[in-house]
């Protein structure tokens, strides 16, 4: 019984091939799963509009020549051709100049805000009166007060983010546990140095919800924000191809937000998930 048993046993080095199949095919999985949809929507597109004279929506072919154009030129040679690049980095330069000051300012604003009861009383009604207010209506404002020009832009990318990240930065600290001041107490930590050692570690995940959702809105905010009279960025050639009727022009713009949207949230994803390893509850 013993000698069947053995023979009937798979040998190790017959697993280690399965092993690395089976690795393979879930590394495959996620990437195939995640084309599913957009394919599925490509064809539903293609077929709405290929071979539709009157239709208002250019076919996904149209679109691909068009985005390879705006990026390498040599087709159309046009106004957009082979500007990509150059709208691409004027935005990235204004989304994370706005980003960059809205950590700045809503960082430590939420921690004093989250854990100070005077500041909160103090500045929090403030707060949340100015938060409903929507970006577009800070337009005219922004455009009288900074000009017109990439300021402008910057600044209204700033509201964008500000708010998501002070919001998610003051529900961590609030919600941290009293047992893990008791903890820090009764291992020699002072109460001046809780803040760093306890506050802070502790409100890392909401923290980093809050920049995630904060840069999101600040590439939701660019458009907005290059209404203001800059001559580059994507929201600049979006709003420019809509006055020239160039749809394929328009889509190729909102692509390239998205795109770059997609990036600057793995980049931030990726940073959480290196920071927060020790978290149950990390990104």
């Amino acid at each position: 019984m013993s000698v069947a048993a053995d023979r009937n046993q798979t040998p190790p080095a017959a697993t280690a091939p399965r092993r690395q199949i089976a690795f393979e095919a879930a590394r495959l999985k996620q990437p195939a799963l995640a084309l599913l949809l957009p394919l599925l929507l490509l064809i539903l597109w293609h077929l709405a509009t290929a071979g539709k004279a009157y239709s208002l929506i250019p076919p996904p072919t149209q679109v691909g020549l068009a985005f390879y154009d705006l990026a390498f030129g040599g087709i159309r040679n046009d106004f957009f051709s082979g500007t990509l690049l150059t709208h691409v980095i004027a935005s990235v330069s204004r989304v994370y100049g706005g980003f960059f000051l809205a950590v700045l300012a809503a960082l430590p604003l939420g921690l004093l805000i989250g854990r100070i009861e005077v500041v909160r009383q103090m500045l929090d009604p403030m707060l949340q009166i100015l938060r409903p207010i929507p970006v577009t209506a800070w337009l005219p404002l922004a455009m009288i007060i900074f000009g017109i020009g990439p300021t402008s832009a910057i600044f209204l990318v700033f509201l964008g983010a500000f708010y998501p990240i002070l919001i998610n930065t003051v529900f961590g600290v609030r919600s941290v546990e009293l047992r893990l001041f008791e903890a820090a107490s009764m291992l020699g930590c002072t109460p001046s140095a809780q803040f760093a050692k306890v506050v802070l570690p502790a409100s890392l995940p909401a923290i980093f919800t809050g920049l995630r959702l904060g840069l999101g809105f600040a590439w939701m905010i660019i458009v907005i924000g290059e209404m203001t009279g800059v001559p580059t960025g994507l929201g600049a050639i979006i709003m420019e191809a809509r006055q020239l009727s160039r749809t394929e022009i328009v889509i190729c713009g909102m692509i390239a937000i998205g795109v770059a949207g997609f990036i600057s949230d793995r980049i931030i994803l990726m940073i959480g998930r290196k920071l927060l390893s020790w978290s149950p509850n990390h990104v």
